[in-house]
């Protein structure tokens, strides 16, 4: 199956025809940043589904609230959560069916802190996607030296309860795991 990129990035929309994701899913997004993700989540779950779009920076919950109702979108859900301490989301135990980690997990110190909390707030059988910076595309993105790479993540992931890894077609830029 091929993706569909715009300026070598892939769209929110070709990695979820790639997932199992249903309608009325519980969804969050672990560091949402613009909410590029977010909203696309929200189409997808539709109305019965709810996404939680969460970062530590106001600027950004402001920005994806905005996004969301200039959209239509009132089952986004934006909160404030510092998700380097140890139950930072704020949210339930075994309460989601997915979380997604698009290009977080290199700008945190305490990345395990992150997994422990993201294994936590899912329901038994529910998924993680995960997308990182690449190593073998440099021209763009972080400092190659803070980059995680996919051999790290899954020995991470691991170490945390995940497993049944599947690899998800990211763009040039980008690797992804469910």
């Amino acid at each position: 199956m091929g993706v569909a990129l715009t300026n070598s990035f892939v769209k929110p929309e070709d990695v979820l025809g790639q997932l199992s994701l249903s309608l009325g899913a519980s969804v969050a997004d672990f560091g949402c940043g613009s909410g590029f993700f977010s909203l696309a989540f929200a189409r997808a779950v539709g109305t019965s589904g709810t996404v939680y779009a969460l970062d530590i920076l106001p600027s950004s919950l402001e920005a994806v609230a905005s996004r969301a109702k200039a959209l239509g979108l009132s089952n986004l859900v934006v909160k404030r959560a510092n998700l380097e301490r140890e139950k930072g989301s704020g949210l339930p135990d075994n309460h989601l069916d997915w979380v997604l980690l698009k290009d977080v997990l290199f700008q945190n110190k305490s990345q395990e802190t992150l997994l422990w909390e993201a294994y936590r707030v899912l329901k038994p059988g529910g998924s993680l996607f995960i997308m990182e910076w690449n190593d073998r595309e440099l021209s763009l993105g972080p400092d190659p030296n803070i980059r995680i790479s996919r051999e790290r993540l899954v020995e991470l992931l691991s170490e945390r309860g995940f497993q049944n890894f599947t690899d998800i077609e990211a763009g040039d830029f980008h690797y992804a795991l469910v």
